[in-house]
């Protein structure tokens, strides 16, 4: 199967949600929750991200996180979830409020078996009371989410490695790689080569598979995570956007839907005169009109 045939699939089983002046969404990807280890790139930005996420949560935002959420290559996910219950805390939250959506990538494949989700999230074990308790219950999994307006103007939301035929088709075998021969020689400080986020050719390459599927596409409106690479095209460039991650060196970097507006956004610590630290949320690129996008279309 082709990545073109492999995109398509996910469009075409996605799940929809609705899209209108009222909707608030926030995504994140790539978190890449770990164990807390030194191989954990998530933990600089463990704060930040459940900080930015408490505010989304006041502010009745609908979180949905693209894809690579918890790091099950190269940890089980007892490990992850003890490095990261104040994450965890929050995630369940917006689930009882009927506002998360999660989306499965290939670090969290796992997850495409609903027994994984159930086995994981579902419920823990709390060591303080001795007793199972309830997580986030019947939380939701999709490969591919589709926003959509009353008037049939959509965004496509997907992790984007069915754009890479390694991390899709061989994710398994990958896995193996990243668990038993990359993550050993990561802590001495070589980086994996298969993967797009530390390979440029590799990550120019899915980009490029996404932007073919969208032009073949009435220059739908996608939405990808994957490659680390925050993206926010001009007006006269592909719609194709990317979140970025959680686990850049300083920051985390996100997408914003507001107000049938669209806008790239990063939280980060900055210090103020006196030298204390503050979690910051600045704009990168935008707000600006989806409905642009939409009328790219021919």
């Amino acid at each position: 199967m082709s990545s073109n045939s492999r995109i398509t699939s996910a469009f075409k089983k996605a799940k929809t949600l609705p899209l209108n002046k009222e909707s608030k969404y926030v995504l994140f990807s790539d978190c890449h929750r770990g164990n807390n280890s030194f191989a954990d790139d998530f933990k600089h930005n463990r704060e930040v991200f459940v900080f930015a996420l408490e505010q989304y949560l006041k502010k009745d935002f609908t979180y949905i996180e693209l894809g690579d959420g918890d790091e099950l290559w190269e940890n089980n996910f007892k490990d992850i979830f003890e490095a990261n219950k104040d994450v965890f805390g929050v995630l369940k939250k917006f689930h009882s409020k009927n506002q998360l959506h999660f989306i499965w990538g290939n670090h969290d494949m796992d997850y495409k078996n609903p027994k994984n989700v159930e086995k994981n999230l579902a419920s823990y074990y709390s060591f303080s009371e001795q007793k199972k308790k309830e997580l986030m219950v019947n939380v939701s999994f999709s490969e591919a989410i589709i926003l959509k307006n009353t008037e049939e103007e959509s965004i496509f939301l997907m992790h984007g490695h069915q754009a890479d035929w390694f991390n899709y088709v061989f994710w398994k075998l990958s896995r193996f790689l990243v668990r038993f021969l990359w993550r050993p020689l990561q802590l001495i400080g070589i980086k994996d080569p298969t993967s797009p986020a530390q390979n440029f050719k590799e990550l120019i390459k899915v980009e490029r598979k996404i932007e073919k599927w969208i032009q073949r596409n009435n220059n739908q409106m996608v939405i990808t995570g994957h490659t680390h690479r925050p993206r926010f095209p001009n007006f006269d460039e592909l719609p194709h956007f990317n979140d970025g991650s959680c686990v850049h060196p300083r920051c985390i970097t996100g997408l914003e839907i507001e107000n049938n507006q669209i806008t790239l956004i990063k939280w980060h610590l900055e210090s103020d005169k006196e030298g204390k630290m503050h979690i910051i949320r600045t704009n990168l690129e935008g707000p600006k009109e989806l409905s642009t996008y939409f009328n790219m279309k021919k």
